[in-house]
């Protein structure tokens, strides 16, 4: 029980944690991580002041990107690590020192309660949901360094932004090294029937990305982020067709996408 004058943790025992890890000794070749899985926000912050139908928009979170990870770690027996809040409450794939880390508007729309947040109030967003879902990132990542791992961090986009269609069905985005990039947007491409963003929708910045610059780059790992667009997640149905498309396009490259990984 919190003292007298003081906040209740932001997670109480009853409710989800802040990453979900799965298949964590999965013996695929790949691990997975998906930063923006949930729009799941503590009960002690309410729905951030937002009308609760904007939780669900993808200023909350990546609209089907969890449930095409969940199918890609089962077809390729690949480790996945998933977040458990809202990009609203604190986004998992921006440096704490980024505007947007805890954003006070997002795609224009003002989010009340990240207004005018004290250290204190940041910190234990931190400390609470950013931190533990990336020391989890570590602890796979960690467990697997005697092996070639291949990092991909699977994401969605809106098909429109700023009032301009977004042509691309998938993207694949890299950054100081695009072999990997390069060999997964060959691999989509052999069906001939997907309009590609290479390092589009949006290329890895350090700036304004943490995940791949961190746990891949860092490392030395091959790493890319995956972006699908949204209007093709609608339903588990096309999740799934994401998925196993995805699992047949690395299996089609694994053998030089480890190559790039180093001796064991």
């Amino acid at each position: 029980m919190a003292d007298a004058g003081q906040a209740p943790p932001l997670l109480t025992p009853d409710e989800p944690p802040p990453f979900e890890v799965l298949r964590a000794d999965g013996t695929g070749s790949a691990a997975l991580v998906c930063d923006h899985a949930a729009n799941r926000v503590p009960r002690r912050l309410g729905t951030l002041g937002l009308d609760p139908a904007r939780l669900a928009e993808h200023i909350g979170w990546d609209p089907g990107a969890a449930a095409v990870a969940r199918r890609l770690s089962a077809r390729l027996d690949a480790p996945l690590v998933l977040s458990g809040y809202s990009r609203l409450v604190i986004d998992c794939n921006r440096p704490l020192r980024s505007a947007g880390s805890i954003p006070e508007q997002s795609a224009g729309v003002p989010v009340p309660a990240n207004r005018g947040l004290t250290p204190a109030a940041r910190e234990e967003r931190i400390q609470a949901l950013f931190r533990p879902y990336h020391d989890a990132i570590d602890r796979l990542l960690d467990a697997r360094a005697r092996r070639p791992t291949v990092l991909l961090d699977i994401h969605s986009f809106t098909p429109v932004l700023d009032g301009r269609a977004r042509p691309w069905h998938i993207g694949v985005s890299h950054g100081r090294d695009p072999r990997l990039a390069a060999l997964l947007l060959a691999a989509l491409a052999n069906g001939g029937d997907l309009t590609l963003g290479d390092n589009a929708p949006y290329p890895i910045e350090d700036d304004i990305d943490y995940t791949v610059p961190v746990h891949g780059e860092a490392r030395g790992l091959p790493c890319v982020m995956i972006e699908i667009r949204q209007d093709g997640l609608r339903t588990p149905e096309q999740a799934a067709a994401w998925a196993a498309r995805l699992a047949e396009a690395y299996r089609r490259i694994e053998a030089e996408a480890l190559r790039l990984a180093g001796p064991s």
